[in-house]
């Protein structure tokens, strides 16, 4: 893809990721604030990557790739769903910072959600070791990592919001759960 097709799709979709974590850009205490430089890094890894795609399609690297993505739209669909049909998202909850499915008024504690905590932000996890491994580099290590970091301090400060919603039975459940992997991390 040419330098100035890449430039217009990352202008494109930096707008709409800004347009999505605007409330939270404001201020470095909402975990939308860390997301949306997690979503950028992926975006700029994405872009990195785009033409690789599906070179050498059996090679290790490209069929490792294929199963973290794999692993990571399925955990992104199963966690909307989830919090969407058990979570009871209420558009009355007001906090500016969290977008509709973050709205939840109940506890998921189902499911993956009886094993990690995030689901939605291991998606992100898993997906950005998908696109690193498409075409590894130092680049793309370094934005992978960069992201990890930002995934990780957006599900922090995510648990002290609903630490503050959900009281007592968010730190129990943060007891008996890890935040991305099961039984490890």
């Amino acid at each position: 893809m040419s330098f100035i097709y890449t430039f217009i799709i990352f202008f494109i979709v930096s707008i709409a990721i800004t347009r999505l974590s605007w409330p939270s850009l404001k201020s470095f205490r909402y975990h939308g604030f860390y997301r949306f430089f997690a979503f950028e890094a992926i975006l700029i890894l994405v872009l990195l990557n785009i033409n690789y795609w599906f070179d050498n399609p059996f090679n290790i690297f490209q069929i490792l790739s294929w199963i973290l993505l794999l692993i990571s739209a399925f955990m992104a669909v199963y966690g909307f769903i989830s919090l969407r049909k058990l979570g009871k998202p209420d558009r009355r909850r007001i906090d500016p910072s969290i977008i509709a499915v973050e709205k939840t008024t109940v506890l998921v504690i189902v499911g993956a959600y009886r094993y990690i905590r995030h689901p939605l932000y291991a998606s992100l996890f898993y997906g950005v070791w998908g696109v690193f491994f498409k075409r590894p580099s130092g680049l793309g290590l370094a934005l992978t990592l960069f992201t990890i970091i930002f995934v990780t301090l957006t599900a922090k400060i995510e648990e002290i919001e609903n630490i503050g919603f959900f009281g007592e039975a968010y730190r129990n459940y943060m007891k008996q759960t890890k935040m991305f992997v099961p039984f490890l991390f």
